[in-house]
C-alpha cells in the first residue's frame, strides 16, 4: 500500500510528463545550445539589474522601486522560456529522468543551493550591519534588503536550470 509521499511522487511525475508532452514542441528556435546560452545570459543581466535596483533603493533614490516592475516583466518571460526549452530538467521528478539526467540535475541543484547560501550573505550582512550603523532608523534599508534577498533567492533558484541550459548539448535531431 503506497503512502502519501509515494502517491505524491507518482502524481508529480504524471503531471511533469503531461506538461512535458504539452510543451515539447514549443519554441523550437530557442532549443539549440547557443540560443539557450543567450537566455541564460539575459537572465544573468536581469539579475544584475535587479540587484542594481536594490542598491539604488538603498541609497534613497525615490523612483528606483518603480524600476523593479520592468525588471520582473523581463525576468518572467525569460525564465519561462528557459524552463520550456530546457525541458524543466532542473526541477524534474526522479522517475521522469534517466540515471545520467538525475546525476546532472542533482549536481546542478547542489550548485544552486551553494550559490543561494553564499549570495544570501549579501542582504544579511547589509541588513545586520546597516541596522547597527543607522540604529534601525533607515526606512530605505528594509525595502532595499528585501529586494536584495528576493534577487538572491531568484538567482539561487534559477541556477540549476541556468546551468543545465548552458551545459547541455544540442538535442539530437529526430529521424
Amino acid at each position: 500500500m503506497p503512502d502519501v509521499i509515494d502517491r505524491y511522487r507518482d502524481y508529480r511525475t504524471r503531471r511533469f510528463l503531461k506538461y512535458e508532452r504539452t510543451w515539447a514542441a514549443s519554441l523550437p528556435g530557442w532549443r539549440p545550445q547557443r540560443r539557450r546560452r543567450l537566455l541564460v545570459g539575459l537572465l544573468a543581466a536581469t539579475f544584475t539589474a535587479m540587484f542594481a535596483i536594490s542598491v539604488l533603493c538603498a541609497v534613497g533614490i525615490q523612483w528606483a522601486p518603480v524600476l523593479w516592475l520592468p525588471a520582473c516583466a523581463v525576468f518572467f518571460p525569460l525564465w519561462i522560456a528557459l524552463q520550456i526549452v530546457s525541458g524543466r530538467q532542473g526541477d524534474a521528478p526522479e522517475a521522469a529522468l534517466d540515471e545520467f539526467e538525475i546525476a546532472q540535475r542533482d549536481s546542478a541543484r547542489s550548485v544552486g543551493l551553494t550559490v543561494t547560501q553564499y549570495l544570501m550573505l549579501i542582504p544579511i550582512f547589509y541588513l545586520v550591519f546597516g541596522s547597527v550603523l543607522t540604529g534601525g532608523t533607515d526606512e530605505n534599508m528594509a525595502y532595499a534588503g528585501g529586494l536584495m534577498a528576493v534577487t538572491m533567492l531568484l538567482v539561487g533558484g534559477c541556477t540549476p536550470a541556468m546551468l543545465l541550459g548552458w551545459s547541455r548539448p544540442d538535442p539530437m535531431p529526430e529521424d
